[in-house]
């Protein structure tokens, strides 16, 4: 087992990396400003031609689980009044096709891509048999996720596979360093966790998912979470086994795709499990340091069984350098 390998373990442990294990592990010549992310240069890029929408919301709601559904360790209560300054926010996830943009205009290298590894659910490795030899690993206690050598945004199940049939799916394999970098090309940023519950909600009160309290409607999925038994089988009830493109199933009622299922999305705060208990009212921001970021609607990997974090109010968390199959985020400015 490599040191990341280790690292991931002790994540298993926390009860956080069966959602998403913990990681382990040029400047452009032009005139435009040069902003530094995790000590690399990303140099600023399109502004508002970007490749998504926004729709612009704010004011007051109350924040946290009101049903006790969440886990303790996860920090979902109190329920409590928060007041946000308007922003806005993009409808959709950052896509393959919208970070490869990013790419291709800066040059810049993920850090799956400089550590040479990121963490792989492992039957997504079944339709890629060319990656079996490179699987370095797996996490004691999560066997499911395997560390790949390879594996990264542009090759998500490691050396042989490609994004060419999921340029509209969400990009994966982005830690919160990378994303980032792409907010400081495109002239976003992160959204807080409040903004991102905010607009998880679509305009209700005090519901269990962004359409209400009920999982399925006449029968029917409406996110892209895990099926059948965890981890052996997915009966693909939702029709994917991995991600599903950002703009699946209906939108909420302001407008956004797949804030619950699909990717973890990264929020701009640090996680503290008590911070509810002290958080300002007006535009909280989280705590001023920790060692974990929040991660926000859980993924295609959640279940029930295990990782009841498919709800607008639950949250997770990562370290900034962590990179997964399941692990994206989205934008606000």
């Amino acid at each position: 087992m490599t040191k990341s390998g280790d690292r991931r373990a002790s994540a298993a442990q926390s009860g956080q990396s069966c959602c998403a294990p913990a990681a382990t592990r040029a400047e452009a010549a032009d005139s435009r400003p040069t902003i530094r992310v995790a000590g690399r240069a990303v140099t600023s890029g399109p502004g508002s031609e970007l490749g998504f929408d926004f729709v612009t919301i704010g004011g007051a709601f109350d924040m946290g689980d009101p049903f006790g559904d969440g886990h303790p360790a996860d920090g979902e209560g109190p329920r409590h009044r928060v007041e946000l300054t308007e922003y806005e926010i993009a409808t959709t996830s950052v896509t393959n096709d919208d970070f490869a943009r990013f790419v291709a205009d800066t040059g810049f290298v993920t850090t799956a891509e400089r550590l040479g590894t990121s963490a792989v659910f492992g039957m997504l490795l079944e339709a890629n048999p060319g990656a079996a030899g490179h699987v370095l690993g797996h996490a004691p206690g999560v066997p499911w996720w395997d560390e790949v050598s390879g594996a990264n945004w542009a090759a998500p199940e490691g050396p042989g596979s490609t994004i060419d049939e999921r340029r509209d799916h969400p990009v994966v394999h982005t830690s919160w360093d990378d994303a980032c970098a792409y907010c400081a090309w495109s002239g976003t940023r992160l959204p807080s966790e409040a903004e991102w519950e905010l607009a998880s909600r679509g305009g209700l009160k005090g519901r269990r998912y962004p359409w209400g309290n009920r999982l399925l409607i006449d029968g029917e999925w409406n996110c892209n979470i895990w099926q059948g038994e965890f981890p052996r089988s997915n009966t693909l009830n939702d029709g994917f086994v991995g991600t599903a493109p950002a703009r699946h199933f209906a939108p909420n009622g302001l407008g956004l795709f797949n804030t619950v299922g699909n990717v973890w999305e990264w929020c701009a705060d640090w996680f503290a499990r008590d911070y509810y208990q002290h958080s300002p009212q007006s535009d909280p921001r989280g705590p001023e340091t920790g060692d974990k970021r929040v991660m926000r609607g859980g993924s295609f990997l959640c279940h029930d069984s295990y990782c009841n974090r498919y709800r607008v109010a639950a949250r997770s968390s990562n370290t900034p350098d962590s990179s997964a199959s399941n692990i994206g985020f989205r934008v606000v400015r």
